[in-house]
């Protein structure tokens, strides 16, 4: 990919990924990654393609030329470049374009982190198939060992996928069947059968009653729900109003000594906040738990990415 325009340093309020990094993720068996943070946007490896999510033409602009510098420099050349317009509403929302490279190569590829493959489609929507933020997470949860899993907004049911590669049975709840479809392909992506795994199309708050009705347990549960959305009968779920009415609930489902991940984007809701959530919750339930907050990733500056917790029962 070349540019005619001059060479000049790297955008100075962006954070690149450094060469050496871009190696250690290789040799981890991780494709898709960040390759730059800053605040008009940030710029994704995507397998053997990248992506660019700006604020504004003007982010859009510098985050280009600093890829093709960091591309020249580090000697990853991306075969696509796709641009998403991140919008203030989430109804605004639109499928990334694509800037450059062969128009006719198809908008479904794969991707690994840790060897494990994820599908992704540039035309399914605004977000691509896979969450980059919650590696440490996925990672955490495959060091668990767990038997059984709740996965709740599972979307393309990354976190089943791993828990399934550790032979642990998966429930995966989310209201779009088409996120759950793609959570069969990548099923079938890495060779799992889908014998012992569930998938319910259907609001979390309606499924997760009728599973503790019938007596279900699990040993690891997925709390990351989004920040605003309708359920079932337009039921409005908020984030900041619901978070603990659903950690209660899930609460019911948990083995002794059950690992429950909170998730949020919601800014309004840091880890700290999401510790005295979970505290107050235990305590409500009669529980003691440990509180474990990963580690920073080294492709996210600290103000990007979700906040996690997860709550994990004794």
């Amino acid at each position: 990919m070349k540019s005619s325009l001059p060479h000049r340093p790297f955008i100075h309020f962006t954070s690149w990924l450094k060469p050496a990094q871009r190696t250690a993720f290789e040799l981890a068996g991780t494709t898709a990654h960040r390759i730059a943070s800053g605040p008009g946007g940030w710029v994704e490896r995507l397998g053997d393609d990248a992506m660019i999510s700006h604020k504004d033409d003007a982010s859009l602009d510098e985050l280009t030329l600093g890829l093709e510098n960091w591309a020249a420099e580090s000697g990853w050349q991306p075969a696509r470049v796709f641009a998403r317009f991140l919008p203030l509403k989430s109804d605004e929302r639109i499928s990334p374009i694509l800037r450059s490279g062969d128009a006719a190569l198809p908008l479904k590829t794969v991707v690994t982190e840790a060897s494990t493959r994820y599908g992704l489609d540039f035309a399914a929507g605004y977000s691509h198939g896979l969450f980059l933020d919650q590696r440490a997470n996925r990672a955490l949860l495959r060091s668990f060992q767990p038997k059984r899993v709740l996965n709740t907004f599972a979307y393309t049911c990354s976190f089943s996928v791993v828990a399934a590669m550790c032979g642990a049975e998966t429930v995966s709840v989310d209201l779009s069947k088409k996120s759950l479809d793609r959570g069969r392909e990548n099923f079938a992506l890495n060779g799992i059968a889908e014998a012992g795994h569930q998938f319910y199309a259907d609001d979390v708050l309606d499924i997760i009653p009728r599973l503790a009705k019938r007596g279900e347990k699990f040993d690891a549960i997925i709390l990351d729900p989004p920040t605003f959305s309708r359920g079932n009968k337009g039921r409005r779920w908020q984030v900041e109003q619901h978070f603990e009415e659903l950690i209660n609930a899930a609460m019911e489902l948990a083995m002794p000594k059950c690992a429950i991940l909170l998730s949020t984007n919601c800014t309004k809701l840091d880890p700290a906040t999401l510790e005295r959530n979970a505290r107050f919750c235990a305590k409500l339930n009669r529980r003691t738990a440990a509180y474990v907050r990963t580690g920073s990733l080294p492709d996210f500056p600290p103000t990007h990415g979700a906040s996690t917790l997860w709550m994990n029962l004794r």
